[in-house]
Formats: structure tokens, sequence, C-alpha cells
């Protein structure tokens, strides 16, 4: 395999890319820290092109705090549209592909139905803005791109609902989950497995592609069966998102087709439910 270079490798997307490698034997692949390989840093995105020679580039840097976002846009920005912009750059001068990770937040969803690639792209908060605006400036540098959207990523690694689930199970009796927003869980171990078999491919059918696991779940849902699979005995009530304001507004509805990538790429996609009790057998080992 040619050699990989990960952006953005102690988050959670990076650390299952990196495990994914040590269990399959990828030793070209590289995971320079955030310091050594900062995408809004021009003089530090030369030298790693210039150390690893980058067959492909994968970015999971991102600003994904979503509430905050909305009152640090600037920062937000510079992160998913400039940093995104910065690195698509380097790729096309240095004959690089780029895998570019971005969100179902870039749809309003507001309406019941699964949505595909070829959706308009009408985002209601200040993260998905600036994720779509990351796309556009990909998509404008450099035509050897792949743009993955994906939902509701959690792992073993980092802070993401199913680890917050099982920390506050185990210290109150009762909580109160959003019950009318629904999309799909993803399990980032099984995004890294995709990545790396559509780098592995050699499949030069570029573009914007959706991957999540298979199904749909409410929030509610989701937590329910994060206690359910954990074994952890709270008492779970389902509440409307009216009830439980944010600073940021989320889709109501954000499932994602996933039909393009399964058939460009020929790949089986795990059901959510499925990945979620082998992440958190995987938690309890560790």
């Amino acid at each position: 395999m040619n050699s990989i270079v990960v952006f953005g490798a102690s988050g959670q997307l990076g650390n299952c890319l990196k495990t994914f490698a040590e269990k399959n034997s990828i030793a070209s692949i590289y995971f320079p820290s955030e310091t050594e390989a900062n995408i809004l840093d021009d003089n530090a995105l030369k030298a790693i092109f210039e150390k690893y020679k980058p067959s492909f580039s994968i970015n999971c840097a991102a600003y994904t705090a979503v509430d905050r976002a909305e009152d640090d846009r600037e920062m937000a920005l510079k992160i998913n549209q400039t940093g995104a912009e910065n690195l698509a750059r380097h790729c096309a001068e240095n004959g690089s592909a780029l895998v570019h990770i971005s969100t179902d937040f870039v749809f309003k969803g507001d309406k019941p139905a699964l949505l595909s690639e070829d959706d308009v792209a009408e985002p209601i908060n200040v993260y998905g803005q600036t994720k779509l605006d990351g796309e556009l400036a990909v998509k404008a540098i450099l035509k050897e791109h792949f743009i993955i959207r994906t939902s509701w990523l959690y792992s073993e690694y980092g802070n993401n609902f199913v680890k917050t689930m099982l920390k506050l199970g185990a210290e109150r009796d009762e909580l109160k989950i959003i019950a009318d927003q629904a999309g799909t869980p993803t399990y980032a171990m099984d995004l890294a497995a995709c990545i790396m078999h559509i780098i592995g491919s050699g499949n030069t059918d570029y573009g914007a592609y959706h991957y999540s696991n298979e199904g749909v779940a409410s929030w509610y849902d989701f937590a329910k069966a994060i206690f359910d699979i954990s074994d952890t005995r709270v008492k779970v009530l389902p509440i409307k998102t009216s009830e439980y304001p944010t600073k940021a507004v989320r889709p109501a509805y954000s499932v994602m087709d996933k039909s393009k990538i399964k058939q460009t790429f020929n790949i089986e996609i795990p059901y959510w439910r499925d990945s979620l009790a082998i992440c958190i057998d995987r938690l309890k080992n560790r």
C-alpha cells in the first residue's frame, strides 16, 4: 500500500485508524502529532508532504463542538474550511488523493427520507455550515478527493455519546434523552475499516459518499441500547427537543442513504446495534 498520512491523528477516528493499521500490519500509514501536522500552518504542511510523500491524505481534523461553534464561528471556520482548503492545496501540489471526513449536519434534516449525496446541503447550524464550506473548498481545489459524510460517531476513544451515557448511567437513577431526533449511530472502527478499504481498492471514482452504520435510531433508542447491552440499570425517559434546548439547532432526521458507497466499493455495512455491542465489549475489556 502507498504512503498514507492521517491529519487529526489524536481524535477518535484517528485512533481507530491507528488501531486498524496495527491489527492489519499496515506499516506505510503515518500519524504525525497535530503540532507537526497542523492544517492551519502552511510550513508544517509543506514539511509533512516533503517528509512522507503521501499518495493518500486522510483529514480527520475538525472542529466538532456543535454548540460551542455557535459562539466560536471564527475558529470553527478556520479549522473546518480554511484547514481543509490548505490540505487540499498541498494534496494538489504533491499528487496526493484526499479522504476528507464530513458530516450529516450539512443537511437541514426536516423530512423523514433517506439523504443521498445529491440532495441539497442546507445546514442549520454553524458547525454544519463550516463543514459544508470545507467540502466546497476541497471540491474546488482537488479532483482526487473522497468526501465521506458520517453521523453520530462513537468509539472506545475520545469523548462521545456512548462513553457519556455509560458514565451517567453509573452515577444516576434516571436520565431524560431526546426522542424526536433520528439518525444513525456509527462506530468509528467501522468507518476506519471503510476508509482503508477505499484506499486499498484502487478505485478512483472520486466524489462525495455517505457512510454510517445501517439502521435508524433516536438518541433515546441509542441510549436504551447502550444500557441494555452494558447491563446498566437506569430509568430512561423520552423527551422532546423542545424540552432540552441547546445553543445549536440539530437536524430532526438525518438518516443517510449508503447505496452509493456500498455499490461503488462493494462493501457491507454492519447494523448499528451489532457494532455498538462490539464497542461496549471492548470498553469493558480495556
